[in-house]
């Protein structure tokens, strides 16, 4: 394709996904007090059900709405962007490169939704019960977050698990396409760790250790998860029952 062609088919997928996220988040807009009850679920694990976030500023509750809508819209939409994502990727590669392509676009969007659940579900709770336990025990204060605070750093790091959580299907693709080769990726481990560390301390919005180490462990997982899996394939295609 052309570099001309290349732009158009970028514009198109672009539009196709933003569409796919605008009618997301009017459907995150109509059930906007469901979603925040689900986001609320470690907020309650930690501080129990008698406990309520509180709203400081007259505007908080509605731009903090406006912004769960808009996440829940991403995350609802995510098999459909990813697909366009993917489908985009698949318009300059080789026939054979394309098979996974169509394998990759279901895989990504799983594994963002499974990354979002995974904080909300297992580190949420962790990270929220240090904090609170912190505040209590070294500065002698109890724990009351607003409402807009809490929605922020839930959203934000929801969506940073989701984007994590890819690890594995870009170092597979990498891999598969012949662009990073096993031996490269397992001489590269030790580095790839530190990175990892690196990335973790500035996508977290809050500058903890607990947040930090919490996103950096599980990347540093899939990145061997997506090493197994381009193992696990080559071993396959070296095969003689392959064809």
């Amino acid at each position: 394709m052309s570099l001309g062609d290349h732009l158009e088919e970028l514009r198109m997928r672009l539009i196709y996904a933003l569409a796919g996220i605008l009618v997301c988040a009017v459907l995150g807009l109509i059930f906007g007090s469901k979603i925040i009850a689900f986001i609320e679920i470690p907020y309650i694990s930690v501080m129990g059900h008698e406990a309520r976030l509180q709203i400081l500023a007259p505007a908080d509750g509605f731009i903090s709405y406006m912004k769960i809508a808009l996440v829940a819209g991403f995350i609802f939409s995510s098999p459909w962007v990813f697909y366009h994502l993917w489908m985009f990727v698949a318009a300059g590669l080789y026939p054979k490169e394309k098979q996974y392509v169509y394998l990759a676009a279901p895989f990504s969007a799983g594994l963002f939704i499974a990354g979002a659940a995974f904080f909300i579900f297992v580190i949420a709770p962790i990270t929220l019960k240090f904090f609170v336990k912190f505040n209590q025990s070294a500065l002698g204060v109890s724990s009351q977050f607003t409402f807009q605070s809490y929605i922020s750093f839930i959203t934000g790091l929801m969506l940073i698990f989701g984007l994590a959580f890819q690890t594995p299907m870009a170092i597979f693709f990498l891999n598969r396409t012949g662009l990073v080769s096993l031996k490269t990726l397992r001489s590269s481990r030790k580095y790839v760790v530190l990175i990892i560390f690196i990335v973790a301390a500035v996508a977290t919005p809050s500058p903890d250790a607990i947040s930090q180490i919490t996103l950096a462990v599980p990347l540093w997982l899939l990145f061997e998860l997506g090493i197994l899996l381009s193992y696990m394939a080559s071993r396959k295609r070296k095969s003689p029952h392959s064809h």
